[in-house]
């Protein structure tokens, strides 16, 4: 066998990559979203406070969002730690044969489970049944604040793309631009967010560009509707 020989594998960058490409497509499409909107009745001035607001607020409540649903995880796994410890110590024994039982489920023999069983309690009980019953894992661990950080910082990158793209173009245009070259913002985030998860890139990329298109199409409606009636 091959000494040097080291699998890749991603679920290490679950955690943060979920965190970066929710972020940052959520930045590019409704900062997108909310220009081509405005700008289908209003002029530059409008349209870049509003994609800054938006710019400004997304990137906060991202951050306020994940932080709170990422500590709600946290919490959880907290409590089911502290409840495991405590079964473990009340009884440890039955806590072993429950351990032995679920190897057994997944293919090994009566005696073997428990022999494995017995080895991972000698080493340490809590980590055993923290990762083979409830299924927790060093690369599923909740990390509140990098989850919000990432999430913050991605949003804000994402929403100033359509934002520079708005001030760079002309007035009369900005709708179509800031429209084409979200889309291929959008486009080159799905590929490189797939490729980062060792995914197909082209499924990422049709997915994101189409349901892009269609919350720009959607918002410009809206704007020409509603600003046809100012």
């Amino acid at each position: 066998m091959d000494q040097n020989h080291a699998e890749r594998h991603y679920v290490s960058r679950a955690g943060w990559l979920r965190a970066a490409v929710l972020g940052a497509n959520d930045g590019i499409l409704s900062t997108a979203s909310l220009i081509v909107g405005v700008a289908a009745t209003y002029g530059r001035a409008e349209v870049l406070v509003a994609g800054t607001a938006g710019l400004v607020a997304g990137a906060l409540s991202m951050a306020a969002g994940e932080y709170v649903s990422v500590s709600s995880q946290a919490d959880m796994e907290k409590a089911d730690t502290e409840r495991e410890r405590a079964e473990i110590a009340a009884d440890p024994v039955e806590e072993l044969h429950a351990l032995a039982r679920i190897y057994q489920e997944r293919g090994l023999s009566a005696a073997l489970a428990l022999e494995v069983a017995n080895e991972l309690h000698a080493k340490d009980a809590l980590a055993a049944h923290l990762r083979d019953e409830l299924g927790f894992s060093e690369h599923s661990e909740a990390k509140p604040l990098l989850a919000a950080g990432t999430s913050a910082l991605s949003f804000a990158v994402g929403a100033a793309m359509p934002v520079l793209a708005a001030i760079l173009v002309p007035e009369a245009r900005i709708s179509l631009w800031v429209t084409i070259s979200s889309l291929a913002f959008l486009s080159l985030l799905g590929a490189v967010g797939a490729k980062t998860g060792g995914a197909p890139a082209m499924r990422a990329v049709v997915r994101v560009t189409f349901w892009g298109a269609v919350a720009m199409a959607v918002t410009y409606g809206v704007g020409k509707l509603f600003g046809a009636q100012v």
